[in-house]
């Protein structure tokens, strides 16, 4: 059990610590959205599931164990229960991508003193000042040419490539009283000082790939911060990396997903890509991925449309994406009821205007399955007078409809380069998605729900 320290809160224990670094190693393998697509197919395989290409029919039988992707960077896998007389799914639903920078067509800007800076673009809702002065890898996915063949190669930069420079209090006195960068002038990162010539972008991507420059057709590249993860604290309680939004919630999920066992529903797990640009892609939650697995699987089981609606309606999502704890300069920003902190477990969120999909049924049915479980939890609402972000649950019912509950780990610093969250909230997350993957629900409309 976590031992009490002396101001009374709960150290994280041994475990905790090596479940939050197992997290900050799997972010690691990560630095984009590709990559983690990647790695989770990765882990799926090892772990016995069959890879079903959205191309090729389907081939399913009860007791297996599968998974699918679209574009590279979103998942879908699922296991398939062998006692599926009245079937449902239970699905948990993260993203994949996060907040940072995207490299235009035409890398690269020329500069004083021949030097080079990188083109880019915002990708979602970055928080820029956090970018700047940091080490900055690149990393994505480039189409190469192979023969008659286009294909596409995963890249990480071996090394930091680039870094934004701020400007200093010297030169621009108000630089602390006023800081607001325009992201077409100050957030170019440099790239050479004077030592690499026009045109070398692409050579030096070529190069680390082991092709030709005119191999490269087109590619979809991002800046990476390369500080390292850490845990920190004089109790081990911090743990701090880029992109724990979305990352932790998909590392959770994941790992309940894996570790649960439910012979009476079809349990899924779902990473999408894009939830931080809208989820309105090919790929992203308002996409047909969701419809398309749900529809194609219950068709190569052997059951009809109707069953199919059927199932849908006696399902239940959760929508896994991380939530504001209290920042502690800052507590009045924050709902005096409705605060949450870290290290006190996984968030249940909600909110009026309808951006998180909980509700009353949903939040209940969730937070029994916690109780039974003795998992601790935490409630999160908004200021009334700040409407807060949102993110894929609901858009995600826009194309399976079915009851939904919005959660995630507590963490500072959501939308920065480098965030933070709390060692033991990455263990009560994972324990609470594995209690929801492994209860046994029994969904009667809206009216009722049996918990097995």
């Amino acid at each position: 059990m976590p031992q009490d320290v002396r101001a009374g809160g709960i150290k994280p224990t041994p475990q905790d610590a090596r479940t939050a670094q197992e997290l900050l190693d799997f972010i690691e393998e990560c630095p984009s959205m590709f990559h983690t697509a990647s790695t989770i197919g990765k882990r799926l395989t090892a772990a016995g599931f069959t890879y079903l290409p959205e191309a090729q029919p389907w081939s399913i039988e009860q007791g297996g164990a599968y998974y699918t992707t679209r574009n590279s960077s979103s998942v879908i896998a699922f296991k398939v229960g062998t006692s599926l007389e009245d079937y449902h799914f239970q699905i948990t639903a993260s993203h994949g991508d996060s907040p940072t920078f995207k490299i235009k067509s035409n890398a690269e800007l020329t500069g004083p003193g021949e030097s080079r800076r990188l083109n880019v673009e915002v990708y979602g809702g970055a928080v820029d000042y956090t970018w700047f002065d940091r080490p900055l890898g690149i990393a994505g996915r480039v189409m190469v040419k192979n023969g008659n063949r286009v294909e596409s190669r995963l890249y990480e930069s071996a090394e930091p490539l680039a870094l934004i420079p701020s400007m200093p209090p010297h030169i621009q006195r108000d630089i602390n009283q006023q800081f607001s960068p325009n992201r077409q002038v100050d957030l170019c990162p440099l790239f050479s000082a004077g030592a690499l010539g026009k045109s070398t972008f692409d050579a030096i991507i070529a190069d680390e790939l082991g092709i030709s420059e005119s191999d490269i057709v087109a590619r979809d590249l991002f800046l990476v911060n390369r500080q390292q993860p850490c845990i920190w604290g004089a109790a081990g309680e911090f743990a701090s990396s880029p992109k724990f939004d979305d990352l932790a919630c998909a590392y959770t999920a994941l790992e309940a997903f894996l570790a649960a066992e439910n012979d009476r529903s079809i349990s899924v797990f779902a990473c999408f890509d894009n939830e931080e640009v809208g989820s309105n892609t090919k790929q992203g939650a308002m996409s047909t991925l969701l419809a398309d697995t749900l529809s194609r699987l219950n068709a190569a089981l052997g059951r009809s449309c109707e069953d199919l609606r059927c199932a849908i309606a006696k399902s239940m999502l959760v929508s896994c994406d991380n939530a504001h704890a209290v920042n502690p300069n800052h507590p009045e920003r924050f709902d005096e009821g409705n605060r949450v902190f870290l290290n006190r477990g996984i968030v249940v969120k909600e909110a009026s205007n309808q951006k998180y999909c909980t509700d009353a049924f949903s939040r209940a049915a969730f937070c029994a399955i916690c109780d039974n479980a003795e998992i601790p939890y935490q409630a999160f609402a908004n200021r009334s007078d700040s409407p807060g972000g949102s993110t894929l649950g609901n858009l995600s019912n826009t194309q399976v409809s079915m009851h939904g509950v919005d959660v995630g780990l507590p963490q500072l610093a959501m939308h920065s380069s480098f965030e933070t969250i709390g060692v033991r909230d990455v263990t009560l997350a994972t324990r609470a998605l594995q209690a929801f993957y492994a209860a046994d629900l029994r969904i009667d409309g809206a009216d009722s729900i049996e918990l097995g």
